[in-house]
């Protein structure tokens, strides 16, 4: 393991905005299910996850744009965010916190109806079938997110597969899921979603790659009925 990666993991135990519970935490009661607002943000501002974010670029972005929302971003690697903790530390950007676990345990996090939106942003496809259940809009998935998120909360799919685009939209039309909007090509096409926030202007780390290689960005706004 490199210098940097170790002295990313240290600094990340240090940081006031990162969270690193272990799996017996999160799998008994976790103290703040339920309390995001009320003991990390100080506030009743809505609550926005980015799921698999990396190095924390939307969730940081977004942090910016919209300061009367709370976001939180979600991952395994701590090497990884610890980039856009250290940036929203920096910039005292108080509405953005980053958790460190697995994202098959977010329910074990959030309680019922805490959450208002979900961004996942340049998963993993899980091309192979016997990877099926791990694809992020996998139905188990889907089941863990409206434990979460309120009623009306809307989930955003950012991604450069066709095949994740593509399985996704067959199985929420399937499964009588709300579609809001779908793009094949959100930098080709001349419009997209007027309401969506910073589809084209935050670019993660990945989306960056993906383009320079000339891959189309797709895009699916929904809601799990």
């Amino acid at each position: 393991m490199g210098k940097n990666k170790l002295a990313r993991f240290a600094e990340n135990k240090i940081l006031p905005n990162v969270f690193q519970p272990t799996r017996e935490e999160a799998l008994n009661n976790y103290p703040l299910k339920g309390k995001w607002r009320s003991e990390v943000f100080k506030n009743e501002n809505p609550i926005v996850l980015e799921l698999g974010c990396g190095k924390g670029e939307y969730s940081v972005g977004l942090a910016k744009a919209f300061p009367e929302k709370n976001f939180i971003g979600i991952d395994i690697k701590g090497a990884r965010f610890w980039f856009g903790a250290k940036e929203a530390s920096e910039k005292n950007l108080n509405n953005v916190a980053f958790l460190r676990t697995q994202i098959e345990l977010v329910d074990c996090f959030f309680d019922q109806d805490e959450v208002d939106e979900i961004w996942i942003t340049f998963p993993d496809p899980q091309i192979k079938y016997r990877r099926t259940k791990h694809r992020m809009t996998h139905p188990d998935f889907l089941e863990r997110y409206k434990k979460i998120l309120k009623k009306d909360g809307i989930i955003h799919l950012k991604t450069d597969s066709e095949f994740l685009h593509g399985y996704t939209l067959g199985l929420l039309q399937g499964q009588g899921h709300e579609i809001i909007s779908a793009h094949h090509d959100i930098y080709g096409a001349p419009e997209y979603e007027p309401g969506t926030p910073l589809l084209r202007e935050i670019k993660t780390y990945y989306e960056g790659l993906f383009s320079a290689k000339g891959k189309t960005i797709t895009y699916i706004k929904f809601r799990i009925k």
